[in-house]
């Protein structure tokens, strides 16, 4: 798309030779990507990583539902809950919902916009779940959140998961292996409910898309969460490059740094505590047991934050 764009600049210039080559090679380009199964072919990887949910285990304690299927300020603006579509994630949870009428419920989403003004998610969709039969005092409305990690770190926090309890995570399935790293990072452990699937399976790696917008909305989509997965791995807000049903042994036993210490980091940066401070919790935590160190890692941050405060 920037070469097309060059393209078009240079059109008017001297260098008119070189903006038509641009220009068609910007075209070449962009419909190999839109009707090529590139979108596919990135997506299976992402949805077949973690198998749909086995409702054989039983009844489980709670339901984190992720944001991202509603269109807030359109909604606002409209006057009615706009979904767009990521609405499975809404649809399915309320499902769930019914189904397990004694599991709590946490709507995690605030807004990603830099602009503060922007409307919230969290209010929105519980409106659409009661209006999907959902009873209002089942809910827990997450509201600060503003991205992936901010979803897991918060509802941690109001979800204060016990010992033995068991937690679903819905979000859309090219979604969840950044989902699960995230939560995982947050010392919130949860079983995968993946909704929301692009692909059939593998034989959708050798179909062409029959529109070029289609297949760059696919490929657009693919490329957030590689980038997103690559990008959390790298800075050390999760520990698992690609993670799975169960712990990945790639970058799944990191031992240095932030990285020893998968709950700590996203606490601290959620909270806002300089570096010092962030050191100084994982010192502390680091005097516990690996089991443990989520643990007091959560009562150093507490800690330090109220030195701070004083």
């Amino acid at each position: 798309m920037a070469i097309g764009l060059i393209g078009l600049v240079l059109l008017f210039t001297r260098f008119r030779r070189l903006a038509s080559t641009l220009i068609v090679t910007s075209l070449v380009f962009i419909a190999l990507v839109g009707y090529s199964p590139l979108g596919r072919i990135l997506l299976l990887p992402l949805e077949d990583r973690f198998p749909p949910w086995d409702a054989s285990r039983g009844a489980p304690d709670g339901i984190v539902v992720l944001g991202g299927a509603i269109s807030p300020g359109i909604s606002v603006a409209r006057g009615v809950v706009a979904l767009n579509a990521s609405a499975e994630r809404l649809t399915a949870a309320a499902e769930l919902a019914h189904r397990y009428p004694n599991a709590r419920i946490i709507l995690t989403g605030g807004t990603a916009s830099l602009d503060q003004t922007e409307p919230l998610e969290a209010p929105l969709a519980v409106k659409e779940f009661e209006a999907l039969g959902v009873a209002h005092d089942r809910i827990i409305a997450e509201e600060h959140s503003r991205n992936t990690i901010e979803n897991a770190v918060f509802s941690r926090r109001l979800a204060n998961p016990k010992p033995g309890e068991r937690w679903l995570l819905v979000t859309s399935a090219a979604h969840m292996p950044r989902a699960i790293a995230a939560f995982r990072a947050a010392g919130f452990p949860v079983e995968a409910y993946p909704v929301n699937w692009r692909t059939r399976g593998r034989p959708d790696a050798a179909e062409l898309f029959t529109s070029v917008a289609e297949g760059l909305e696919a490929t657009d989509n693919a490329m957030h969460e590689w980038f997103g997965l690559v990008a959390y791995w790298l800075t050390g807000k999760t520990s698992e490059l690609f993670p799975g049903p169960t712990m990945s042994a790639i970058g799944g036993n990191v031992d240095m740094g932030w990285k020893r210490f998968n709950g700590c980091r996203p606490y601290a940066l959620a909270l806002g505590v300089g570096r010092r401070k962030r050191d100084q919790a994982l010192h502390l935590a680091s005097q516990a047991s690996r089991s443990r160190s989520q643990y007091h890692c959560d009562l150093a941050l507490r800690g330090l934050v109220h030195q701070s405060a004083a």
